[in-house]
């Protein structure tokens, strides 16, 4: 079974605790319409978990199939920058239909960013080096599509439902997670959230 070449560390986007005993860690590619079905499960299970799973995205634009991922990528990564990445992150998969330049610029200007800092980084492209070495380290690590999960540096080869994620997750850590409950939505009722962005 494939695993990390590289483990989670400081150069990571991470959301939860680092001691957290199970790390989840998705290659996504914001373009992808399976990605786009995975963010809403793993809403559903971050719901579930709360704190006791870190979840860990990486980046892994296929550029042939999508044409807008790499800019996507590199959007949320200069939104990180300015300490927005997963607000960014959540409101490109929200608005997976719109990921022209226009439409980031938006984005970034909804969530408050400096706006000039935003578009000079985006344009001089700083942090595509990030986005391709995840993408690289990726190729190392077995990955050949999207979303592709680890959990704890295991490859996850099930399904990524957050019933089929939660499963390998007590898998890995014994009884202590509680079943789902509580749940906003029931699986197969994907709310939408945020408002959407025409087309500029």
């Amino acid at each position: 079974m494939s695993r990390l070449r590289r483990g989670v560390d400081a150069n990571d986007w991470a959301r939860g605790p680092a001691d957290a005993p199970v790390t989840l860690l998705e290659y996504g590619d914001f373009e992808c319409p399976f990605c786009g079905r995975a963010f809403w499960e793993l809403k559903r299970l971050e719901s579930a978990v709360g704190d006791r799973v870190r979840f860990v995205s990486r980046h892994f634009p296929l550029t042939q199939l999508h044409p807008h991922a790499l800019l996507a990528a590199e959007a949320a990564e200069t939104a990180g920058a300015q300490g927005k990445f997963w607000e960014m992150h959540d409101m490109l998969f929200q608005n997976q239909q719109n990921l022209e330049a226009p439409a980031l610029l938006t984005y970034a200007a909804d969530l408050g960013l400096d706006m000039g800092r935003f578009t000079r980084d985006l344009q001089e492209h700083r942090c595509l080096p990030k986005v391709q070495r995840d993408f690289i380290e990726g190729v190392r690590s077995g990955v050949n599509g999207t979303p592709t999960f680890f959990i704890n540096g295991e490859r996850h080869n099930g399904a990524y439902t957050a019933e089929a994620l939660l499963a390998a997750i007590e898998q890995r850590m014994g009884p202590d997670i509680e079943p789902m409950t509580g749940l906003p939505w029931e699986g197969g009722r994907v709310p939408r959230m945020g408002r959407p962005h025409s087309r500029m």
